[in-house]
């Protein structure tokens, strides 16, 4: 595939969430959610400033790799009701053979943690991927965040034993 195949993010909505396509000036509202320390327990790394932020998105909202293998699609998850940013869903999708496959990554701010906001805007992405003919998920996850874990499982996502970084892959069959 060439980098015009590759879908582009539309907003999803969801129960109580709306998932609205990465837009550079989205890196104001969300620096200040995304630099907490607790985000980086699990992932390592640690908060970016706003500028590094910005030009990350900057990056990400192309929506494919410079050589255009990769699909890139990402999403700033909003609570319908408040518009309020709560957190972020990503996919990056590429060919394994004939078959589109993507990998996912989800986020939602610390305050914000613990309300199921993580696994609907997964669900949704993931709907959303499966009427663009992605058939297979994949995630990397800490072996110790449970959190994390119980999204993959939502998603229909299953641990294979196969450690990334120190990270375990799940992935649906």
């Amino acid at each position: 595939m060439v980098a015009s195949d590759w879908p582009a993010a539309e907003p999803i909505e969801t129960y109580r969430l709306l998932l609205e396509p990465l837009r550079v000036e989205h890196a104001e509202e969300m620096a200040p959610l995304l630099h907490d320390e607790r985000l980086h327990e699990f992932i390592g790394g640690e908060p970016v400033d706003l500028a590094r932020l910005r030009a990350r998105y900057a990056r990400q909202v192309v929506g494919h790799s410079p050589d255009g293998v990769q699909g890139w699609l990402n999403w700033i998850v909003r609570h319908r009701r408040s518009g309020r940013a709560v957190g972020t869903v990503q996919a990056t999708v590429r060919l394994d053979g004939d078959d589109r496959i993507a990998e996912l990554a989800w986020v939602v701010a610390a305050p914000e943690q613990g309300r199921g906001y993580a696994v609907e805007a997964a669900l949704g992405m993931a709907g959303w991927l499966d009427r663009q003919a992605v058939r297979r998920l994949i995630a990397h996850v800490h072996p110790d965040h449970r959190a994390s874990a119980r999204v993959a499982e939502r998603l229909g996502m299953h641990a294979t034993g196969v450690l990334v970084d120190g990270e375990l892959r799940w992935a649906t069959p």
